[in-house]
């Protein structure tokens, strides 16, 4: 998904982890580089639209049960 939106343009930041739960929306405590065990949900990207507004962007490689 990262490479789509490159792509296209959009200034999609680094891929990045959390070292604990949360820190993926404090940046200073990001970890850089995709999970160590690229463990589902565990790596992110983020990005703005035009309008100012943040995403992020969750790597899911499978969904957990009853998703």
């Amino acid at each position: 998904m990262r490479g789509e939106l490159l792509a296209r343009c959009v200034g999609v930041g680094e891929v990045f982890h959390e070292r604990a739960l949360g820190d993926r929306f404090h940046e200073p405590s990001r970890v850089p580089g995709p999970a160590p065990d690229h463990g589902t949900y565990g790596s992110f990207a983020a990005f703005s639209d035009p309008d100012g507004n943040g995403w992020l962007l969750q790597e899911i490689t499978t969904r957990l049960p009853g998703r």
